[in-house]
């Protein structure tokens, strides 16, 4: 069984010229012509080069990998039962999925609370992510769940004022985390800061804490779609030397005199802004999440992304010795603005064995009595199945699921329809709902009588889009959640999954499903 797409792929619009037929090991056209033009990854690499290894066109897509992964949540079966209840009185007037609680919190101390256990883990300097700001940032703090910025944001700032190495001021920060706080609901759901080693020489969270409020940061070792730094395309040689001035990577150099004219010239098109990869170090984590809590920080957060497993014991013995609020794990395979394409299919763990060993580790370590921090699981998720199966595979530490490219969609889709409306061109399969936002969108109505008319004229379409997704997802789960009597998230447990294969089985330690109840069955039968 052939698990990758090898030398042609929609992300890098790229295709096979013999697509019937291709050679399994290599990807390459069975018969390879002299005189093709080159519309595979091979032949655009030969008059494009290092364009070829990004997903494209940037700014207006997000990305995931296309590897089929040997084995992944959809090998796993939610186990339903018919006796009796869990956090409700087993009632059959009582026990109905709408009874299903799924507010929750996060965090040492009181914690965060929130709506509904969503966090979106890391929204950064993209041109997808800034776009979309407004659905992203007032749908999260509509549905009181937790919004990440992510990193890079101030240093791609052109506004930001930077003295002596440390930021002093900062416009698109700024704007991103007071969209979400004016729109901030009864306390629920929180935004957070995120940090990589740029943002870190600069004072980002700092300023954050201390001039915008901002009560929850973010440390960053990675993410699931790539091993690298945070990448972007930029169309501008004033902005790319911005940036390299700023300490950036930024690839060809644009202060090289020959560079400059090829760009002038049109002989390419934008310039790439790689970030630096971080060294982690226990004392020097330590120290700075320390350093964060002294600044003002209430509640630090560890993100880290689909390294080996050395790494992600690391991450969370270090998680546990610092108590860290919240640990995020990212699986391979992910999701991203902008991220090698290849790197994304053919590097790290894959969510499945990640998110096992994440609960092996934290299972080690409470079974010792020491200190676990809550965890997010993130890695693909998109639908109330998947985010149940993540909840319960990590039961009882894994309190979130992150989710990054299928809100991102939501809040896209709703600005697109938006734009639709007032233009007066909705297409059919949407008109067929009704030609205004109250008509089109389903929460709409509820949503205006709870803000109020002014209010809710004020909210974007994006943002519908994305409190609807999330309303969506929310009564799935708790449908889900009832018919395995679950009536609340506390009670979700790794016994309401069963594994479909034997190997699903060894990778998480649940049982196979032809072996799961089998004592308490042969109970039931002899009575």
């Amino acid at each position: 069984m052939s698990y990758s797409r090898m030398n042609a792929s929609a992300a890098t619009l790229t295709k096979n010229r013999t697509e019937g037929a291709v050679s399994p090991f290599s990807g390459m056209c069975v018969t390879c012509v002299d005189g093709c033009v080159g519309m595979c990854e091979i032949g655009k690499s030969a008059y494009r080069g290092h364009e070829t290894i990004y997903p494209q066109p940037f700014g207006i897509i997000t990305t995931a990998s296309e590897k089929n992964y040997p084995v992944d949540y959809s090998h796993f079966s939610i186990m339903g039962t018919a006796v009796g209840a869990h956090g409700i009185a087993p009632d059959s007037d009582l026990a109905i999925f709408p009874n299903v609680k799924l507010e929750t919190k996060v965090g040492r101390g009181d914690g965060i609370k929130l709506k509904l256990p969503f966090v979106i883990p890391g929204i950064g300097s993209t041109d997808v992510a800034k776009n979309n700001w407004d659905g992203l940032a007032i749908g999260s703090a509509l549905a009181g769940t937790i919004l990440t910025i992510g990193e890079n944001v101030v240093g791609m700032d052109e506004n930001s004022v930077i003295e002596d190495g440390r930021i002093v001021s900062t416009v698109d920060l700024a704007r991103r985390v007071r969209l979400f706080q004016d729109w901030q609901r009864d306390g629920y759901g929180a935004i957070v800061v995120q940090a990589n080693v740029e943002d870190t020489r600069l004072g980002v969270q700092e300023y954050a804490v201390n001039e915008l409020g901002v009560e929850v940061v973010e440390l960053k070792w990675g993410q699931g779609a790539k091993d690298i730094g945070g990448e972007v395309k930029i169309k501008s040689l004033e902005k790319a030397q911005m940036l390299k001035k700023r300490g950036y990577v930024v690839l060809p150099d644009p202060e090289n005199p020959a560079v400059i004219k090829a760009f002038q010239k049109g002989s390419f098109k934008e310039f790439e802004r790689h970030s630096r990869v971080g060294m982690v170090e226990l004392e020097s984590f330590l120290q700075r999440v320390e350093e964060l809590r002294r600044a003002g920080a209430k509640y630090v957060f560890l993100k880290t992304g689909a390294y080996r497993p050395a790494d992600l014991a690391r991450a969370v013995k270090f998680a546990s010795l610092a108590k860290i609020d919240m640990l995020t794990v990212d699986g391979a395979g992910g999701g991203t603005g902008m991220s090698p394409w290849r790197m994304m299919n053919e590097w790290g763990v894959p969510v499945v064995e990640l998110h096992s060993l994440l609960y092996r580790y934290c299972r080690k370590l409470a079974d010792k009595g020491e200190y676990v921090p809550d965890i997010a699981l993130a890695g693909g998720f998109t639908l109330e199945d998947q985010i149940y199966k993540g909840l319960a595979l990590g039961a009882p530490f894994v309190k979130l699921i992150g989710m990054a490219r299928s809100p991102i969609a939501a809040a896209m889709v709703g600005k697109t329809i938006g734009k639709r409306i007032g233009d007066g061109k909705i297409p059919v399969y949407v008109e067929r709902f009704g030609n205004t936002v109250e008509e089109i969108f389903v929460t709409a109505s509820g949503l205006k009588d709870e803000l109020g008319e002014s209010a809710f004229n004020d909210v974007p379409p994006g943002a519908l889009g994305l409190y609807t997704y999330y309303e969506r997802l929310a009564q799935g789960l708790k449908q889900l959640m009832c018919g395995s009597r679950k009536f609340a998230l506390d009670y979700i447990s790794r016994d309401d999954l069963a594994a479909l294969t034997r190997e699903a089985a060894d990778i998480s330690g649940l049982n196979y499903v032809m072996d799961i109840d089998m004592e308490e069955a042969d109970k039931i039968l002899e009575i």
